[in-house]
């Protein structure tokens, strides 16, 4: 998975087991809630300030229907850029019980500029999966699949956030397959306690610490540490990351139109 991809994967919280095709009521966001991130790499064991990431959801009409639509945003900033360009946006539809329903994520990453299309449909308890990526050279490829606890990155995030850990202990895993224009990939997130972390806007937080892992040849490789609120919005305020260039994080910066105090 790319550099910008796993920083994204880490705003995935708690995704459910066995959440095929359930329908679920949203207990935990609400149309127009809008967060916002600083993005730092670790250059030489000094932490520069990279760019900005924002997430936002509205309630809107999707083919007919009503739905939420959730849109993430991440761009490095001009010091950055002379290193690595991120120009990236993502853009997913679920229905008002959290069903998905599309998800497109538009990528500007170094010289690579790609496209990633997945359309929903569910029958016999199934949920199929319409998979489209357009590479840099603008050819299409495509890939029908039909997987059970398979979501792409927004869709998951939306969904995950109706999940909490009371019955989790310390060492508890959640399996999923996280699904892109590309194909599948099996990961899970395991829990690792509770703990209070700073954010970018002065505040502290009582978070929820978990680790995401995914399956590299014949293991899994933990790619991200990150810290959800401990509470029922359950909003990503800390994101830790390992990559082969060195480390990264996100960091919250501001929280707006959250349905329940923090």
């Amino acid at each position: 998975m790319k550099k910008l991809k796993i920083l994204l994967l880490a705003l995935l919280t708690m995704v459910s087991v066995g959440a095929s095709a359930q329908a679920m009521t949203n207990t935990a966001f609400r149309s127009g809630e809008i967060l916002t991130y600083n993005l730092y790499f670790n250059w030489k064991f000094v932490w520069i300030k990279a760019g900005n990431a924002t997430y936002s959801t509205v309630q809107t009409r999707y083919q007919g229907q009503n739905a939420y639509r959730a849109s993430l945003t991440a761009t490095t900033n001009a010091r950055a850029d002379k290193f690595f360009t991120i120009r990236d946006n993502l853009t997913a539809y679920s229905t008002t019980n959290m069903l998905p329903l599309y998800y497109t994520k538009s990528t500007h990453e170094g010289d690579r500029r790609n496209l990633d299309e997945v359309r929903y449909s569910f029958s016999g308890g199934r949920c199929n999966m319409r998979l489209r990526r357009r590479k840099s050279d603008g050819s299409n490829h495509y890939k029908n699949i039909s997987l059970n606890n398979s979501f792409d990155m927004i869709n998951a995030f939306m969904r995950a956030r109706q999940w909490g850990v009371t019955n989790w202990r310390v060492g508890s895993k959640v399996a999923f397959n996280i699904v892109d224009g590309k194909g599948s990939a099996p990961a899970y997130i395991q829990y690792q306690g509770k703990t209070t972390v700073d954010g970018d806007n002065g505040h502290k937080y009582r978070a929820l610490k978990l680790s995401y892992f995914e399956r590299e040849n014949k293991g899994y490789k933990r790619i991200a540490t990150f810290y959800v609120t401990d509470d029922r919005n359950h909003i990503p305020v800390l994101i830790d990351l390992n990559l082969k260039f060195g480390s990264a994080k996100a960091k919250v910066v501001s929280i707006r139109g959250n349905r329940y105090p923090l």
